[in-house]
């Protein structure tokens, strides 16, 4: 018989047991080089995915030193198309500009072993929970949440 509710679960069962949500062959921000952190050398860059009305989203680039920003339209939030648009944008500037990218647990960059095959950018991913280890990244989002609102 068909059933309009869902099916009920207990409150202690969870689906981190059976590597749902987790990023296979994550590098940790701990593992990015020295230069990174001194913001010494331009080419450090820190991403994420900003979810907009309805289904619009954007992935923000920033790079560390220069606080130069860039957005990039995303048609959806899976993580072949956000991995292809970076790739196609990534391609718009000198390799010189782009030597890793420091990007949050979110899902859409599952596929980071292609991202950074395409274009020979290391990527690395924050701690779970800890969003402010991309600080120019979240600065500039909360600026860019002025303009691009949620629902």
């Amino acid at each position: 018989m068909r059933r309009t509710r869902i099916m009920r679960r207990s409150r202690h069962h969870t689906l981190k047991d059976i590597g749902l949500g987790k990023i296979k062959n994550a590098v940790s921000i701990r593992e990015r080089p020295a230069e990174t952190e001194d913001r010494a050398v331009p080419g450090q860059w820190e991403g994420d995915l900003l979810y907009g009305d309805g289904n619009s989203q954007i992935a923000t680039l920033v790079e560390r030193q220069t606080r130069y920003f860039m957005l990039v339209k995303v048609a959806r939030k899976d993580s072949e198309t956000v991995v292809n648009a970076l790739i196609k944008h990534a391609r718009k500037l000198p390799q010189d500009l782009y030597k890793s990218l420091t990007w949050d647990r979110g899902i859409e960059m599952a596929q980071h072993k292609h991202f950074t095959l395409a274009t020979d950018m290391q990527v690395y991913f924050c701690d779970p929970q800890h969003p402010w280890q991309r600080g120019s990244n979240e600065n500039t989002n909360g600026l860019l949440r002025q303009y691009f609102l949620k629902a």
